[in-house]
């Protein structure tokens, strides 16, 4: 016996006994209807059927039956083919979500993942471990920022790049990503620029403990929080507090973000055409993070900004790799390969074993200063870019 005609007689045998006991007035047909789970109208009408037909008026008319909310057939083979050929490999919420955004698709978000479950073109998910208790939200934007990277193949055919994403702890809303073929000090400055200069500044930036934002003298412990790395110093200078994670849960909102990111943005990039890195920058900016945001970000549980405005001229000059250099004999400046020929200068006739600063931007370009006042600016190569005007008429 199978399951539907097992129900249908077990649904007889309670009628009949329902019905007895209300034909002994032990039941009003408000009391019968309770007890068989329908209205009391609904119970007179059974009780009619059952005496002009017996049992076979008691059987669910609609078994058979073809529903009349059935997808048609043709609409079913045809999502059915969209996801074999252009969109194998996503999962079931993203593939829905094209659906209904590009081709105006009607039928629900369920309806679409069993479907593609009984073809066997989706796996069904796996049973979720143990409960954790995840870290409970800043109530104010900009009073958390996160800040990683994630390496992988994210785009088609090419080796595997960073992207390094900058997002806020209390809506998720991601403000800056982009794709580097590998992170390090420069891109976190990029991107926190990116961030402090349309944002302001936040509270504290929460971070991974790569060797670019902390220093940390034996693997596994504690970070040095008194010997601070390029990164650590231009946070100290604006006043945002750095935090240290110690571990992948502990950084549990952007590894999920990251998840999501994986799974999306190469599928996305695909579709696009898009096979450089310039090209899926440029993409990330423009397309991709305004539909990500608005589909994954939240609102803050308190409305008010912790964020603080900051004059972005200012935010050049601090993250920024700076160095201290002593000038040469020849009143040259040496970083790394590079040799700075210092120019002639109002303030005085030569800088030799003068104390100077050297500051290299995110974009490459560097700079000496002699206290506050900058000496000269030069293109990434070495190549002196022109006279300080600025210095000329103040002298």
């Amino acid at each position: 016996m199978n399951r539907t005609t097992w129900l249908q007689d077990h649904r007889m045998r309670k009628f009949r006994d329902v019905l007895s006991r209300w034909e002994a007035r032990e039941l009003s047909c408000l009391e019968a209807g309770e007890l068989l789970g329908c209205s009391e109208r609904q119970f007179r009408r059974l009780r009619r059927r059952f005496e002009d037909e017996g049992l076979a008026g008691l059987a669910d008319r609609r078994l058979g039956k073809a529903s009349a909310r059935r997808v048609p057939a043709d609409e079913l083979e045809w999502m059915l083919e969209e996801y074999r050929t252009r969109h194998l490999g996503w999962n079931v919420k993203h593939f829905h979500e094209h659906l209904v955004t590009q081709h105006n698709f009607a039928w629900g978000y369920t309806w679409t993942k069993t479907q593609l479950h009984t073809a066997g073109l989706v796996e069904r998910a796996k049973r979720r471990g143990a409960h954790r208790r995840k870290r409970e939200r800043k109530p104010c934007e900009g009073m958390m920022l996160h800040q990683d990277a994630s390496r992988h193949a994210w785009l088609c055919g090419q080796p595997p790049l960073d992207l390094v994403v900058t997002m806020d702890d209390a809506t998720s809303r991601i403000y800056s990503a982009f794709l580097i073929e590998e992170e390090g000090t420069a891109s976190s400055f990029f991107g926190l620029n990116e961030t402090f200069a349309a944002k302001g500044l936040p509270s504290s930036l929460y971070t991974d403990r790569g060797s670019h934002y902390f220093v940390t003298v034996k693997a596994g412990e504690a970070v040095d929080k008194s010997r601070l790395t390029q990164v650590g110093r231009a946070l100290d200078r604006l006043g945002v507090e750095h935090i240290a994670a110690y571990s992948p849960q502990a950084r549990g909102r952007s590894e999920r973000m990251f998840s999501t990111l994986q799974d999306r943005l190469p599928k996305e990039l695909v579709l696009a055409g898009i096979a450089d890195m310039q090209a899926a920058n440029r993409y990330l900016a423009e397309t991709y993070l305004p539909v990500h945001n608005a589909r994954f970000s939240q609102n803050p549980a308190v409305a008010e900004s912790a964020f603080v405005a900051v004059d972005p001229a200012v935010l050049n000059e601090i993250l920024c790799v700076e160095v201290e250099r002593v000038v040469g004999h020849d009143n040259t400046v040496v970083f790394g390969k590079l040799r700075l020929q210092l120019p002639e200068s109002p303030i005085r006739r030569h800088f030799v074993k003068a104390r100077v600063k050297l500051r290299q931007y995110p974009d490459g370009s560097l700079a000496v200063f002699h206290g506050p006042r900058p000496i000269a600016r030069y293109a990434k190569d070495g190549r002196l870019r022109k006279p300080n005007t600025a210095i000329r008429q103040a002298a």
